[in-house]
């Protein structure tokens, strides 16, 4: 089994490996590389790795300019300063000419912790899924981490990849499939009681939820969106086609995110949809367990909203 690491130390080594296969990989971050993990491309590669300080606006039209010439930047900062502060020069320096820029913003969502809820990006999901042209992918663990790194820099245009914090353990294999825009079905079948699509660090507590579900007699099946954008509709119809139920698990507001967008993607069916994520609220200081549970991103919970709407 591979071992457990932070996500952002995922992407730091991830980018690095990359960075020996593609000599135009380029990496730019917000004096934050130490925190970011860009430092390991960084030691690798020093003439491909521009700081920028606290300058974000700065450092993505400056990707832009790159990927003109035919490089391939990864842009690197908090979610927070990359997907809120620098969102214009995203959208019409990056987006707007559909150039070839990737995002890999770190310390997102709540698992923040003690920085608080003005480092805490409940929202970067919503403000990149809502750009034309962006791809978003929400790794879930190390491995998939790798993947997600990899299929940006396969796809010809803007990437938003939502890079967490904390450290996690695998729970994808190498051997799983990773498709942009391919949901992955973790367990469970479409004879199925209800299904579970979640995203991100919630992927690992939605399994437990389903394991919980089990031993009440409920059939669960596990989807693991890791691509919100494109999303892949027919993945989830087809497994709840018979159950018509559907609880979403996201940490995230429930606002713009993986809740929205399978409401969206199952407009006009008759399958019900529940939400495990952020409500309309911001985040706060606190140990990211801790924040976990204030805010009800829990097995326990998913559990609940899914034995609420099978009935």
């Amino acid at each position: 089994m591979s071992e457990a690491k932070s996500l952002r130390v995922a992407y730091g080594e991830a980018l690095k490996e990359l960075g020996a296969k593609n000599d135009k990989i380029v990496a730019m971050d917000a004096d934050l590389a130490h925190a970011t993990m860009t430092s390991i491309f960084k030691e690798a590669y020093p003439d491909r790795h521009f700081n920028f300080g606290i300058a974000e606006a700065n450092m993505v039209c400056a990707a832009a300019g790159y990927a003109v010439e035919g490089y391939v930047p990864f842009v690197s900062t908090f979610a927070l300063f990359g997907a809120g502060r620098a969102y214009e020069q995203i959208r019409n320096s990056v987006a707007y000419d559909g150039l070839n820029v990737k995002f890999g913003l770190s310390h997102s969502g709540l698992c923040v912790g003690e920085d608080g809820g003005s480092h805490q990006a409940i929202e970067d999901i919503a403000l990149m899924r809502v750009i034309p042209g962006m791809t978003v992918l929400v790794p879930c663990d190390p491995i998939e981490m790798k993947k997600a790194v990899f299929a940006a820099e396969e796809i010809d245009g803007p990437v938003y990849i939502r890079v967490a914090r904390p450290v996690c353990e695998c729970i994808t294999s190498e051997d799983d499939p990773f498709v942009v825009g391919k949901a992955n079905v973790m367990s469970g079948t479409s004879d199925c009681d209800v299904v579970l699509v979640c995203t991100g660090l919630m992927v690992s507590k939605t399994i437990e939820a389903a394991k919980m579900l089990e031993e009440k007699g409920v059939k669960a099946a596990v989807v693991n969106m890791h691509t919100i954008k494109p999303y892949d509709r027919e993945a989830v119809v087809k497994m709840a086609e018979k159950c018509k139920a559907v609880v979403t698990a996201e940490e995230h507001s429930v606002i713009g995110g993986l809740y929205s967008a399978t409401c969206e993607a199952l407009a006009g069916t008759d399958i019900k949809v529940s939400a495990v994520g952020v409500q309309d609220v911001f985040g706060q200081s606190g140990k990211p367990e801790e924040l976990f549970r204030e805010y009800g991103l829990t097995a326990e919970n998913i559990v609940k909203k899914a034995t609420e709407l099978i009935g």
